[in-house]
């Protein structure tokens, strides 16, 4: 951590610049002696990454940015602030605490937040980040989590764990096995030290194949923003044996859909069936995820139109955590039926359906946009359908 990029002159710049084409300052040259140029690049590069998904350290005077690769693996805001309504009590270790934005959110719920860091570089940032943010609850110690839980020997409320998911070489990883630290090593450790354990996952984890992994799972987590599954929180629990929770939520901009089910009633529940009626519903993605299937038709009281295609209708319009759609025409899958509707401009989604939307482009002439959305899908007779529908 060079000081030298905080002076005032330097943030002057760096703010400057966050428009500027990077290739065109490295050939123009920057003339501060006391700090490299590479160092102030990367200090805008990763600032700018920063200004969506971190508003509250983007808006704040003299921010210490680490490397841009440790911005793009760090929590965003949003999912930092939605982990953190999930815990309470007087004190929580964060084991892998990286760039430091979940243990800032966990902060504003729990008297005391202990945030290891075993990169001594980035360590630094965080703690003069928190200063500069005055989280004064937040104590940073530059070491291996799993060192610092067995060195201070004593109970937490909460220990919250987000895994590496890069090997020695680098590359991407997500099973459990292949994360450092190996949670399936290491959990009963964690559960030794506190009642309570929040670990954050890849969202291309099978939820059935680590529930086999992992003990005491309390609650599954599956949170989506903007329809993008981005964690999957597991939330293990001293002693729990009873039946995991399934909460699945899709954060929107105005509002987020919610679905919990208990993980065993998918498996105990029987969908209905109808041909398409009146309303058409397409599940939002972190339903898709939990594999909400039938018990998504049986407790919202909705029938599928087929066992594999995933889409729900019904005649009187319902809430639905996903999108909602009214059916304005039903069409058998041929080019002459469709041919007759004179669509050249539409959104094309395809459920269970032998064709790309790619290809259906191609074989229909019809262009991606405009306000008519058609469904391409297979219905309870399996027959291949076409349906016709505007948003509401």
């Amino acid at each position: 951590m060079n000081p030298e990029i905080l002076n005032t002159k330097v943030q002057e710049f760096i703010n400057q610049n966050l428009k500027t084409d990077i290739n065109k300052l490295l050939l123009k040259g920057i003339g501060f002696e006391a700090v490299d140029s590479k160092q102030i690049i990367e200090q805008i590069e990763a600032k700018k990454r920063s200004e969506k998904k971190l508003p509250t350290w983007f808006n704040t005077e003299n921010i210490y940015y680490p490397n841009k690769l440790n911005i793009e693996q760090t929590s965003s805001e949003i999912t930092g602030k939605y982990k953190a309504i999930l815990v309470s009590g007087e004190s929580l270790i964060d084991l892998t605490g990286g760039f430091g934005i979940d243990a800032f959110y966990f902060a504003k719920q729990i008297k005391h937040i202990t945030h290891c860091e075993i990169n001594t570089e980035l360590s630094k940032i965080v703690t003069h980040n928190y200063k500069q943010l005055k989280a004064d609850n937040i104590e940073c110690l530059n070491e291996n989590g799993i060192d610092a839980l067995k060195r201070i020997d004593q109970q937490f409320n909460w220990i919250y764990i987000d895994p590496s998911r890069r090997d020695d070489a680098k590359q991407k990883v997500f099973l459990l096995s292949d994360c450092a630290p190996n949670i399936k090593t290491f959990q009963g450790l964690f559960l030794k030290y506190a009642e309570n354990v929040m670990v954050k996952t890849s969202p291309l984890l099978d939820l059935k194949a680590t529930l086999s992994d992992l003990k005491h799972v309390k609650e599954i987590h599956i949170v989506a923003l903007n329809n993008e599954v981005k964690e999957l929180i597991w939330i293990l629990k001293r002693n729990f044996e009873s039946e995991t929770l399934v909460k699945t939520v899709n954060i929107q901009k105005e509002t987020n859909q919610t679905f919990n089910f208990n993980i065993d009633e998918e498996t105990e529940s029987q969908a209905d069936y109808s041909l398409p009626l009146t309303y058409l519903y397409e599940p939002n993605v972190s339903v898709l995820k939990a594999g909400a299937f039938n018990v998504l038709s049986t407790k919202l009281s909705i029938p599928k139109l087929h066992q594999h295609s995933h889409l729900y209708t019904s005649e009187d319009v319902v809430e639905f955590p996903g999108r909602r759609f009214k059916i304005e025409k039903k069409l058998p899958f041929n080019k002459k039926a469709f041919a007759k509707e004179k669509i050249s401009k539409a959104n094309v989604t395809t459920r269970n359906f032998p064709l790309s939307v790619g290809d259906i482009r191609k074989k229909l002439k019809v262009k991606d946009g405009g306000n008519i959305y058609l469904f391409f899908t297979i219905n309870m007779k399996d027959e291949k359908i076409i349906l016709v529908c505007s948003k509401i």
